[in-house]
């Protein structure tokens, strides 16, 4: 199963019976994270948070594509 941004904010918004942080504060405490670690990846720093694991950005060589519809390159 999947993890997402909804799941995310759900569960912060059901924390405390929802008296912590309200479903909009936690919508912007989401989206103000993911926005921190994209702009600290564009940089071309690491992002690690620590029990959790390391986000960083990697070269990946370039590969052929192909139409599968009529099988053009």
């Amino acid at each position: 199963m999947a993890l997402t941004k909804s799941d995310i904010v759900n569960e912060l918004a059901s924390i405390g019976k929802g008296t912590i942080f309200s479903r909009r504060q936690s919508t912007d405490l989401v989206e103000s994270l993911l926005e921190i670690i994209k702009q600290t990846l564009e940089s071309g720093e690491d992002v690690l948070i620590s029990g959790f694991g390391k986000f960083c950005v990697r070269e990946k060589k370039k590969r052929p594509g192909s139409n599968p519809q009529i099988g053009e390159k």
